[in-house]
């Protein structure tokens, strides 16, 4: 089993609620989203593991299991060619649940036209494996975002 905890800090929305037909749809995989605190902060890892993606916008994280976690920080935010994200980590990196990934604005990325929510997906996961999927309330980097079994 699988813990992914909050990557962010702000309200879990669930990914219905993304504005983006992809994720909405959970077409990467199953998982929820973020709507972060607009403030600069840092991405977490949302579990040990290795980076294995990297990029300013978007990493993933696979873990001891073999199972990978998108943090995709923002919608569109690709476009922004790396504009306002900081990388603090790269790809073939060992990380630590918690540790500090990408720093980010997400009052910035807002102010640029993007959407700054972001979802946090379980890569080739079946949406029957996941449970306790956090959608709804605040919460905080590192806090219970879902279970994978």
């Amino acid at each position: 089993m699988t813990t992914v905890t909050s990557p962010l800090a702000g309200r879990a929305i669930g990914l219905a609620a993304v504005p983006d037909p992809v994720f909405a749809g959970a077409m990467v995989g199953p998982g929820t989203a973020i709507d972060p605190v607009r403030e600069p902060s840092e991405a977490v890892s949302p579990v040990d593991g290795v980076i294995v993606s990297m990029h300013p916008h978007a990493f993933v994280v696979v873990d001891s299991e073999g199972r990978g976690v998108l943090t995709h920080l923002g919608i569109d935010t690709v476009q922004l060619n790396g504009e306002g994200f900081e990388l603090l980590a790269a790809k073939g990196d060992t990380v630590t649940r918690g540790q500090a990934v990408v720093r980010w604005n997400p009052a910035a990325v807002e102010a640029a036209g993007k959407s700054p929510i972001s979802p946090v997906v379980a890569l080739e996961a079946g949406a029957e494996s996941l449970f306790e999927v956090a959608e709804s309330g605040e919460v905080k980097a590192g806090d219970h975002l879902f279970g994978w079994n």
